[in-house]
C-alpha cells in the first residue's frame, strides 16, 4: 500500500488496532481502568492521525473510500464524542453489577464503522459500515443482560434494523442492475435516466435505500423503534446511539443524494417533504406527553431530524454548511444532556424520570445549569448554539422558499418550546415535602409518587474527567452562540461540497 494511502487510512488503523490490543489486553488480564485507559488513548491517538491526513476534494483513498474535507470533520467530531462517551461510561460502570470492559470494544468498533460510513464511496463501504456500527450497538443496547427493560430495547433495537438492512441490501441490488456502478460517483449519471425512461428498478432502488435510511434515522413512519430503545438501553449507548450513528447515516444521506438535485425530481421530493412535515409533528407531539426524559430525547430526536431534512432538500453548498453546523450542535447538546443524566444514574437504574429533576438546580447546580443550558439549546433559544443551528435552517428554506417546511418548523419550534421549559422549571423547581397517595393508596396518575417524593441528594456518579467534559460541552454550546463567526468561517474552508 502506498503511504500516501495508509496516511489516508491512519486514523481508521489506529481505532482497528485499538479495538484488537483493548480485546487481547482483557484475554490478559481484566481491569476496567487499563481498559479505559486503552480506550482514550486509541481514541487520541486516531484525532491525532486526523493531522496527517490528507484531503481534498477527490481525495480517495481507494475505490471504496474518499477522505474530503466533508469526511474527515466528521471523522473528527466521531472520534471525539466517542472519547466523551468513554469517559461518561466510566463513571456510570463503576460499581454496577456488569462486566465494564466489553462495552469499550464495541465503543471502538462502532465508531469505527461511523468512520467508515461517513468516508464512504461505494456501496460495498457503504453496508459494511452501516453494519459495524449496527451489530456493534445491537450488543451495546442490551449490554444489561439481567434487566428485561435492556434485553427488550435491544430486541426493538434488533430487528428493525436487521429490516432496514434488508431493504439498503435490495435497494443496492436493484440501482446496481440499472446502472452497471457500485461507486457514488456514478448515481450522477443514473440521475438522469431514473425518470426518462420512467424506469421502476432504479426508481425502487432509490426508495428501498431511502426507507432503509429512513429506518436508521427513525424518521416518521419508521419511527416507533426510538423511543423504547433510548428508554431501555444504557444512558451512555442511548448518547452514542443519538449522535455518532443518527450523524454518521444522515452525513451519508447527504453525500448519497449530493448527485441527484431532489427539487428536480418531484416524486422524491414530495416524499421527502411529507416525511420531513411528519418527523417534526409527530416527534413534537409525542414528546409533549413523556415523563421520562430519555424517552422526550427520542421523540425530540425525531423532530430534531425532521428540521434536518429542510436543510437537506434545500440543496446546494448552504445545506451542506447548514447540515454540518446543526449536527455539530446538535452533537453538543445531546451529549451534554446525556451527559447529566449518566452522571446522576446509580447502580440499579437511569436517572430519567423527569419527575426526579425536581431541585436539581438547588442539589447540584452545575449538573442543573448544565441541563438547562442543553435543553436551552435544544428548544433553540438565543445565545446559545442550537439557536444558530436552527436559523440557519430556517435561512436554507427560505432562500430555496421551501415555505410550507419554515412554516412548519417555527410552528413546531414553539411547541418544542413547552416540553423543554417543562423540564427546565421543574430543575429549579424548590423541593417539596411528601404528601400522602389519594384514596386507595395508590397514585392518582403514572408518576405522580415520584414528583411528591423529596428528591435525595445522591452522589452523582461523574469523574473529575466526566466534569471537564461537561464543562467543555457547555462553553461550547454558549460560544457557538454568542460567537459564531470563527466555527462557521472553519467550517466553509474545511467542507468541500460532497
Amino acid at each position: 500500500m502506498p503511504p500516501a494511502e495508509v496516511l489516508h487510512l491512519l486514523p481508521l488503523i489506529v481505532l482497528a488496532a485499538g479495538a484488537v490490543v483493548t480485546m487481547l489486553g482483557i484475554a490478559v488480564y481484566r481491569s476496567h481502568g487499563a481498559t479505559f485507559v486503552i480506550t482514550v488513548g486509541t481514541l487520541t491517538l486516531a484525532v491525532a492521525a486526523l493531522r496527517f491526513t490528507p484531503f481534498s476534494a477527490d481525495g480517495y483513498a481507494t475505490a471504496l473510500l474518499r477522505f474530503d474535507g466533508y469526511a474527515v470533520f466528521f471523522l473528527g467530531l466521531f472520534l471525539l464524542t466517542a472519547l466523551a462517551i468513554a469517559v461518561m461510561a466510566y463513571g456510570y460502570l463503576r460499581g454496577r453489577a456488569v462486566v465494564a470492559e466489553e462495552l469499550y470494544i464495541l465503543l471502538l468498533t462502532a465508531t469505527l464503522g461511523g468512520a467508515v460510513l461517513v468516508s464512504s464511496a461505494h456501496f460495498t463501504s457503504f453496508f459494511l459500515g452501516l453494519e459495524l456500527l449496527s451489530v456493534s450497538l445491537y450488543a451495546l443496547v442490551a449490554y444489561h443482560r439481567r434487566q428485561p427493560a435492556d434485553i427488550e430495547a435491544g430486541l426493538k433495537y434488533l430487528i428493525p434494523a436487521a429490516a432496514s438492512s434488508s431493504f439498503l441490501l435490495f435497494g443496492m441490488a436493484l440501482v446496481y442492475a440499472h446502472a452497471g456502478t457500485m461507486e457514488l460517483a456514478g448515481l450522477s449519471r443514473l440521475a438522469t435516466t431514473v425518470w426518462q425512461p420512467r424506469s421502476l428498478i432504479p426508481l425502487a432502488g432509490l426508495g428501498m435505500i431511502s426507507v432503509g435510511i429512513a429506518f436508521k434515522l427513525a424518521l416518521v413512519p419508521f419511527h416507533f423503534w426510538a423511543a423504547d430503545v433510548y428508554e431501555g438501553s444504557p444512558a451512555p449507548v442511548t448518547a452514542l446511539i443519538a449522535t455518532v450513528s443518527k450523524g454518521a447515516v444522515f452525513a451519508l444521506l447527504l453525500r448519497y443524494f449530493a448527485a441527484l438535485d431532489l427539487q428536480v425530481y418531484d416524486p422524491f421530493f414530495t416524499v421527502f417533504t411529507v416525511v420531513a412535515i411528519a418527523s417534526m409533528i409527530v416527534g413534537n407531539y409525542l414528546a409533549l406527553w413523556q415523563d421520562d426524559l430519555k424517552r422526550l430525547l427520542a421523540y425530540s430526536s425525531i423532530a430534531h431530524m425532521g428540521y434536518l431534512l429542510v436543510a437537506f432538500l434545500a440543496g446546494g453548498r448552504l445545506a451542506v454548511t447548514t447540515v454540518i453546523l446543526y449536527l455539530l450542535a446538535y452533537f453538543l447538546m445531546t451529549l451534554a444532556a446525556f451527559g447529566v443524566l449518566t452522571a446522576l444514574s446509580n447502580k440499579e437504574t437511569d436517572f430519567q424520570h423527569i419527575g426526579a429533576y425536581r431541585g436539581l438546580a438547588y442539589r447540584h447546580p452545575f449538573l442543573g445549569m448544565t441541563l438547562a443550558v442543553a435543553l436551552f439549546s435544544l428548544a433553540g433559544i438565543p445565545l446559545t448554539a442550537g439557536f444558530l443551528a436552527k436559523f440557519y435552517v430556517l435561512l436554507a428554506g427560505v432562500r430555496s422558499a421551501l415555505w410550507l417546511l419554515v412554516l412548519v418548523l417555527i410552528a413546531n419550534s414553539v411547541v418544542g418550546l413547552f416540553y423543554y421549559l417543562r423540564v427546565i422549571i421543574t430543575i429549579y423547581q424548590p423541593m417539596q415535602a411528601a404528601q400522602p397517595p389519594p384514596a386507595g393508596g395508590e397514585p392518582s396518575q403514572p408518576g405522580a409518587a415520584v414528583l411528591q417524593r423529596p428528591p435525595t441528594r445522591r452522589a452523582p456518579s461523574a469523574t473529575i474527567l466526566g466534569a471537564v467534559v461537561l464543562i467543555v460541552l457547555v462553553v461550547s454550546l454558549i460560544g457557538m452562540g454568542v460567537y459564531p463567526g470563527p466555527v462557521i468561517d472553519w467550517i466553509d474552508t474545511l467542507i468541500m461540497t460532497p
